[in-house]
């Protein structure tokens, strides 16, 4: 539902569907994002299991007046009143068979691709720690870039709808792609090969992977699933099937690393509580039986148990501080956010986030004698300055929306904060650290929306999205602020250098 078929105008549409059955209007007007079986595209599955708490009138409210910071547009003047609660009333109808998608299934999909041919070192010249990806969701591709001259290596055919930010193994030389639909593809940067893909679940979030590099764990939506994957050829670990103490099912939001304590983090959509799975050989008891779930038979335990972690509040959005001891939660509400002790399973403080702050893409530095954490939000044109020993609020920076996403760089005085949302969209805000005020703001492409920077190797440039179809990724000298080139590409989103992702560079969203 996200858009309409772009030939069609509104008025054209509206009159095909006016006497239309549901199904009719929703292969108009739904189906290109969320799927012609409803199982999820771009956007997520449109069936009951996903949609649990989007009831009646509130399921209707977002077909009519769309969803605030995110594409759902708003179909009130294209579908009348009778058509959206039709409409509505369709997608809360179960559907006549909802595939399983099990370990069975996931290792039937799964795929190594025989003609794939490892080498010894990488095909080209380049700087391996300076290789820079840029996801082309204008056409699903990702283009391989060389960080220094930001020449073109390669370009390459992903999935449909890549979700979330691929991971990097800790060498720099593998990296893993996951699309909406589930699919997780692994492609060898040093041979410029696809590995192979497996579809590790039917609609997905994102991925993370182990600090060790072994195992890749897969956040799904459908089914209520956590799938881990072996990076090794692709073939199931296991899967976990997502449900909280009191045994309801839960969709996953997200799963994040957390290195030091050899674990992944587990953001729940339906359930409030987090979940920590551990993956490492020796998880860390720490007095919390009541808190573990061993999956599987007393005999055979699982090789990742799991700690189930009770909330205050529905957390859908994580940031971690540098010990990975705390996690930071956004509220279900978008009015706020806490503060979670991950060693003794409590809130230990609130935080003062108004606006749906977007925590994922959160970034620190360091900021006099303390650290801070800086986030936009998703409904306020505000980006939040956090102290990180104290959890209280340092500033609120306004900006000329709501944004998205965040970035910086060790070696950078300054931060990049787009304005992703909003009649502004074209533009793009440069923050100094310590004043923390806004310096300059660019506007690279008038009307435009530009989006969403990475960093080289070295923080000396800075690339930022110009994110339309015949969009292009644009280098700026991160010291000058001048342009230096453009590449042109199909709607760029995301960028992502390897030596910043498997350093945790900081500015860098983890």
């Amino acid at each position: 539902m996200i858009r309409f078929i772009a030939s069609l105008s509104a008025a054209v549409i509206c009159a095909s569907t006016a006497l239309a059955e549901p199904a009719k209007i929703y292969q108009d007007a739904c189906q290109d994002c969320h799927g012609a079986n409803r199982l999820g595209g771009l956007g997520p599955a449109l069936i009951p299991q996903t949609l649990k708490r989007m009831r009646g009138p509130k399921l209707e409210k977002v077909i009519r007046d769309g969803r605030v910071a995110s594409q759902m547009p708003a179909f009130t003047d294209s579908l009348s009143d009778e058509e959206i609660k039709a409409l509505a009333e369709y997608i809360k109808t179960p559907l006549d068979e909802v595939p399983p998608w099990d370990e069975e299934q996931i290792e039937a999909s799964r795929h190594l691709n025989e003609d794939y041919k490892p080498v010894e070192k990488p095909v080209w010249s380049s700087d391996p720690m300076n290789i820079t990806l840029a996801v082309e969701t204008g056409d699903h591709h990702v283009s391989v870039l060389d960080g220094d001259t930001f020449e073109r290596l390669d370009r390459f055919p992903t999935p449909f709808a890549v979700h979330g930010g691929p991971k990097f193994d800790p060498k720099g030389r593998y990296v893993f792609i996951m699309s909406r639909d589930g699919w997780v593809q692994k492609y060898d940067l040093y041979a410029l090969q696809e590995v192979g893909r497996v579809r590790a679940g039917l609609n997905s979030r994102n991925i993370a992977m182990s600090h060790d590099g072994k195992w890749l764990a897969v956040a799904n939506y459908l089914p209520n699933t956590l799938t881990i994957l072996s990076t090794k050829d692709l073939s199931v670990a296991e899967v976990h099937e997502v449900k909280g103490k009191d045994g309801t099912p839960s969709r996953v939001s997200a799963v994040y690393q957390a290195p030091p304590r050899e674990s992944f983090v587990l953001a729940l959509k339906d359930v409030p509580e987090i979940w920590e799975v551990f993956y490492g050989p020796n998880p860390p008891q720490m007095g919390f039986a009541h808190d573990w779930r061993m999956e599987g038979p007393v005999k055979h335990p699982s090789p990742f148990p799991i700690r189930k972690i009770t909330t205050p509040d529905y957390l859908d959005d994580f940031f971690f501080d540098q010990s990975y001891e705390y996690v930071m939660g956004a509220s279900r509400s978008g009015e706020g956010g806490l503060v979670i002790d991950l060693v003794i399973g409590q809130k230990t403080a609130d935080l003062d986030l108004p606006g749906m702050p977007h925590l994922g893409s959160g970034i620190t530095w360091k900021y006099g004698d303390t650290t801070v954490m800086a986030t936009p939000h998703l409904k306020d044109g505000t980006v939040s300055v956090i102290d990180m020993k104290t959890w209280k609020t340092v500033k609120r920076i306004e900006t000329l929306g709501p944004g998205f996403f965040m970035r910086s760089h060790e070696n950078s005085p300054y931060v990049w904060a787009d304005v992703f949302f909003g009649p502004n969209k074209d533009a793009m805000h440069v923050i100094d650290k310590q004043s923390l005020e806004i310096i300059k703001t660019l506007r690279p492409v008038e009307g435009a929306t530009v989006a969403h920077v990475e960093f080289t190797r070295d923080g000396s440039h800075a690339l930022v999205s110009v994110w339309e179809d015949d969009g292009a990724v644009i280098v700026y000298d991160a010291e000058t602020l001048e342009e230096v080139k453009r590449l042109p590409m199909r709607k760029p989103s995301g960028k992502y250098n390897v030596w910043n992702k498997i350093t945790f560079s900081e500015g860098t969203s983890h």
